[in-house]
């Protein structure tokens, strides 16, 4: 009689078990955070030089991998692989990744640059975009400097067809450009402020408003499991960002050390560069949809994509509290 009522207790307990929704495991934290620094990025060298990440999970046991980002579409492309937890990019490049199935975040904003223009050498001849057409030039794709390319055809009624596109990473678009191996260039800071200064190069089409806001991207599958960590990145990522801001000779001094030019380059960089913003919300998301607005219109965005709506997902500012 016990042996039976022990049974159907057994049972009774088994079914209500199946019944429960099951309660999902507790994600354990990383072991590592992957991070990217880029010469585009400055106040990520504060960050990585001052070792404040570090400090800052040395006492969970945590910690930081560096891993440098070329240019946006490098930090979309180790974000997408796994490679990077945090990765810096162009706020219009990040919101094509995002398009294209690239499962980030943007949380953050680290400048506010005009660190891309288009640029030749004084022989070509060149001095619009409208001459640009039959003409080689060099880009990266997937960048803010590309897209800018895109836009500025666009607006003179061209497009990526009329113009023989060499695709090249940054350093090496300019490159050929000093090489005569190209006509033209879409630049990149603080590559673009060296061929200015050291090369004579001319930035014959600018506008600052097309260059789309610097922006630290997060992987979702990491922000979801570790909103906290997410957050005092973000904190600590704030305080490199106000001492920059307060620390311009050491930010130079900074820039000078990663990269290894002159000082004269890194000045002109830093003119184009505004650090004063950090948090991420309606004004990065107008200009990031503008920007993706216009690529539709030029095609490289596909008619039925919802742009506003992408935006909308990719942008994301609950993980920095302001004044905290």
């Amino acid at each position: 009689m016990f042996r039976h009522a022990l049974s159907r207790r057994a049972a009774l307990a088994l079914g209500l078990a199946l019944a429960l929704p099951a309660v999902p495991a507790l994600a354990q934290a990383p072991k590592e955070i992957l991070i990217d620094w880029a010469t585009y990025n400055p106040v990520s060298l504060v960050l990585k030089d001052q070792k404040l990440l570090e400090q800052e999970f040395a006492k969970d046991g945590i910690t930081v991998r560096w891993v440098q980002s070329a240019g946006s579409n490098k930090a979309l492309e180790f974000l997408n692989a796994g490679s990077l937890d945090f990765g810096s990019t162009a706020g219009a490049a990040a919101l094509i990744g995002k398009i294209n199935g690239n499962p980030i975040k943007s949380v953050y904003v680290y400048s506010r640059p005009e660190w891309t223009a288009l640029v030749t050498r004084p022989d070509t001849g060149i001095k619009t975009v409208a001459d640009l057409k039959g003409k080689t030039v060099a880009a990266t794709r997937g960048t803010d400097p590309h897209i800018f390319l895109v836009r500025a055809l666009a607006a003179q009624g061209l497009t990526e067809k009329d113009v023989k596109l060499v695709l090249l990473q940054h350093a090496d678009g300019r490159l050929a450009l000093q090489r005569k191996d190209v006509d033209a260039w879409a630049g990149l800071d603080p590559i673009m402020a060296s061929a200015e200064v050291e090369d004579g190069a001319v930035l014959f089409f600018r506008k600052p408003e097309d260059n789309t806001w610097g922006v630290l991207n997060v992987r979702e599958d990491f922000a979801r499991q570790n909103p906290d960590i997410v957050r005092r990145v973000l904190a600590t990522y704030e305080k490199a960002r106000q001492w920059s801001a307060s620390h311009p000779k050491e930010l130079s001094d900074a820039l000078i050390a990663a990269t290894k030019l002159p000082e004269p380059v890194i000045a002109r960089q830093i003119t184009r560069t505004d650090i004063s913003y950090g948090p991420i919300g309606a004004a990065q998301k107008e200009s990031i949809a503008a920007a993706g607005l216009a690529l539709q219109k030029a095609g490289v965005v596909a008619a039925e994509v919802n742009v506003p709506a992408q935006v909308d997902a990719l942008v994301d500012g609950q993980y920095l509290v302001v004044g905290q």
